[in-house]
């Protein structure tokens, strides 16, 4: 859907880019990414360590729409993506999370592109609600922009670093507006996101029951599930009269 849902948007028309991270397990040269230099070479402070922050970009064939990859060295060159050889959580997935959320807002400003809706999938982004709310409240840029999460049913057993909440306080966040992260779960993290945005969409069809009551009881819009056939009117549908409305 992180790729369906741009794809749907820019065949009407709307002026689309796509962040992720740059896992180690994409193959850089076989999707032809490239360093873009003009948005690399600034560091962003994660709990007060200075880390690198590199954009590579590549296109989606076939498709006008460009991808940019949030790199670190440190964070993403390894080869699994979120877990070790033992299934394990890497111990860092914390401090990815927030450099992600840092690094898609700086890469944006650098742009000047102010986007009117801000779509969010998957829980190594779910800080970015958060971040755009609160961090960069000030930002002129993001002033009329809309923050859209999708919720899913694919999260992580256990939870991330417990010193998260500490490693978000570093950066002036009230630990008060983010007490769900004294457990740093799944369920947690995805209410944290929820309560930072616009509106929500359920992403998949046997949604974690805990995430569906939060749901029921949040004053945002939220769109229940479409199966993938009925997606796109339904998605424009909800942009346009809920979120941008």
């Amino acid at each position: 859907m992180s790729f369906e849902v741009p794809q749907m948007v820019n065949s009407k028309g709307g002026q689309i880019r796509i962040f992720m991270p740059r896992y180690g397990n994409i193959n850089e040269r076989r999707h032809q990414l490239h360093e873009v230099i003009r948005l690399s070479g600034m560091n962003l402070v994660i709990n007060d360590f200075d880390m690198p922050l590199i954009i590579k970009v590549a296109s989606i064939p076939k498709e006008r729409i460009q991808v940019y990859f949030i790199d670190n060295e440190e964070y993403f060159k390894r080869k699994a993506t979120f877990t070790d050889e033992d299934g394990n959580l890497f111990a860092d997935n914390d401090e990815r999370a927030i450099f992600f959320a840092k690094g898609v807002v700086e890469t944006v400003k650098k742009l000047n592109w102010a986007p009117d809706i801000i779509h969010v999938h998957g829980w190594l982004a779910s800080l970015l609600p958060l971040y755009l709310k609160q961090f960069y409240a000030s930002e002129p840029l993001f002033k009329q922009s809309k923050i859209v999460t999708s919720v899913y049913n694919t999260g992580f057993e256990d939870t991330l670093n417990e010193q998260l909440i500490d490693k978000i306080a570093f950066d002036g966040i009230e630990k008060d507006s983010i007490a769900e992260l004294e457990k740093p779960s799944y369920e947690n993290l995805m209410k944290v996101a929820i309560k930072n945005s616009d509106a929500a969409i359920i992403g998949s069809t046997d949604l974690n029951e805990e995430l569906a009551q939060y749901l029921n009881t949040t004053k945002i819009p939220v769109l229940p599930y479409k199966k993938r056939e009925e997606f796109a009117q339904a998605y424009e549908e909800f942009y346009t009269t809920k979120v941008l409305d």
